[in-house]
């Protein structure tokens, strides 16, 4: 007789080989797995254990992995894992057909099933399905990782999402959480009369952001095109043609650097109001956010990266000038020279970038952006940005050097950026070309110049409040998440060498 080996013990092409010997027999036999194409599921593993006490004795049909199997001889315990959770199969000789029960115990973990059984409570108090029919769905030709350790490599988890979702049920919860937060935005804003609106993905111009962008090739037409780094030309296009209040959930490609905040391709959502202002997105953002915790989570407070935040609405709202002076030290409203600015950034350890003009606008935003951030951890709203680096934006009338424009910041990260939007063509058409000079300096993050855009800004525009947020970065707040790729299902990931 041939020596039992325990599962674990034998090596992974051994286990492998055991798999697909099972399904050649099973095929052998008249029945493989891979020919079912339905089987009814009547009840799920939650619903069991919350209603046990008037489910109990009922039949039910259950579907879904096996995770664990213990028990020799004449009976045999599983776990089954379901959309909803687990719970624990009884399988016993006499309570099944005798070939069918034999077939269950060479089951593997990770092997798909179906079975039909009534709802009881084991000796010790075990919720539990007694098994009284048993169908292999699906036959796992692949063992899941070893138990005691399961998957907890982060780049293995993130590239085989599939097996993190199998042997780390948390994890889905992420992106449950990820779900509702999209679908109460979507109603947040359905509620204040905004249509949702789908815009290009590849585009002839890069437009709406500082950003590099990905480029691709349209055989047809014979012209290289770019995959969107915003939805925000088109969307005010709409507004332009009348339709006043409009947004967008979409994918945006950024051909750029990765971090713990960034991935190449992540979510926004855009929207763009007529006759309204940055202040009403201030309003729009804090809503949104604070209501999604309440409303998901039961409470405004929450932990992220270390910080204890609390979105209670009321945010604080501080100009760029008046963060610098707080955290930096330096009084830019006290300043008006150009050289001086820059000098005084200078004395901080401030380094304006080469290919930006040596300006106070430019020198503020570099002592923002270089001192302040990191000091922002509780809800803020930064407001009121240099022109230099907001082509897009309103200028204000009481300082034409600044914008109505804010940033909110959220444990030192930017969630949403938001404007008062230019509406003067001539205006736009200026900083266009401002931008284009930048380009032409070599900062290939720069704006492009789009003519078509322009040309629908001289038909008019309405006065109109503009604002882009991160949906991932929301949801890492929201689920306490360190890193953008325990919110994105498929992160981007570097191909590893025998990737075909």
């Amino acid at each position: 007789m041939a020596k039992f080996v325990p599962q674990s013990e034998m090596s992974l092409s051994d286990q492998v080989k055991v798999r697909r010997e099972k399904l050649q027999n099973l095929r052998a036999e008249g029945l493989d797995p891979f020919v079912q194409t339905r089987f009814e599921v009547t009840a799920d593993s939650v619903t069991i254990k919350n209603q046990f006490d008037a489910m109990e004795g009922q039949s039910v049909r259950l579907a879904g992995r096996l995770m664990s199997k213990r028990g020799m001889g004449k009976v045999t315990f599983c776990d089954l894992q379901d959309r909803e959770g687990r719970i624990q199969l009884y399988a016993r000789f006499d309570e099944m057909a005798e070939a069918d029960f034999q077939r269950f115990k060479k089951y593997d973990i990770g092997d798909i099933v179906g079975v039909v059984g009534d709802v009881f409570k084991t000796e010790r108090g075990e919720i539990s399905v007694r098994v009284h029919e048993a169908t292999l769905l699906s036959k796992s030709l692949l063992p899941l990782p070893e138990k005691f350790h399961g998957l907890t490599d982060k780049e293995t988890r993130f590239r085989q999402r599939y097996v993190d979702l199998m042997v780390n049920p948390e994890v889905k919860q992420n992106f449950v959480i990820r779900s509702r937060f999209i679908k109460y935005l979507r109603n947040y804003l359905d509620s204040r009369n905004y249509i949702e609106v789908e815009t290009p993905v590849l585009n002839t111009i890069a437009g709406g952001a500082a950003a590099r962008p990905f480029i691709t090739h349209h055989n047809t037409l014979d012209i290289d095109m770019y995959m969107r780094i915003a939805t925000e030309l088109p969307l005010k296009r709409l507004i332009v043609g009348g339709m006043e209040r409009v947004y967008e959930v979409g994918r945006i490609f950024r051909n750029e650097g990765m971090d713990p905040k960034h991935n190449p391709e992540f979510t926004t959502v855009e929207l763009y109001q007529a006759y309204a202002d940055f202040h009403d997105m201030m309003d729009i953002a804090e809503g949104v956010i604070s209501g999604a915790a309440q409303e998901i989570l039961g409470t405004y407070q929450v932990r992220w990266m270390g910080e204890d935040i609390d979105l209670t609405p009321g945010w604080r709202r501080m100009t760029m000038a008046q963060a610098v002076k707080e955290y930096v030290g330096i009084d830019f409203d006290a300043i008006s020279d150009d050289a001086e600015a820059v000098a005084a950034a200078k004395a901080k350890g401030v380094e304006l970038a080469e290919a930006a003009e040596k300006t106070w606008g430019n020198a503020l935003y570099a002592c923002f952006d270089q001192k302040v951030e990191e000091h922002l951890i509780q809800p803020t709203f930064i407001t009121m940005y240099p022109v230099e680096v907001s082509p897009l934006t309103k200028r204000s009338p009481k300082d034409p050097r600044l914008t109505e424009r804010f940033e909110l910041f959220i444990c030192h990260s930017e969630l949403a950026n938001a404007y008062s939007e230019l509406n003067d063509p001539l205006d736009q058409r200026e900083r266009f070309m401002k931008q284009v000079e930048q380009r032409e300096r070599g900062d290939d993050e720069t704006e492009m110049l789009d003519e078509d855009f322009l040309t629908a800004m001289e038909y008019g525009m309405p006065p109109t409040g503009g604002m882009g947020m991160g949906i991932d970065r929301c949801v890492m707040l929201l689920t306490g998440a360190d890193t953008i790729r325990e919110v994105i299902l498929f992160p981007t990931m570097k191909s590893l060498p025998n990737d075909k």
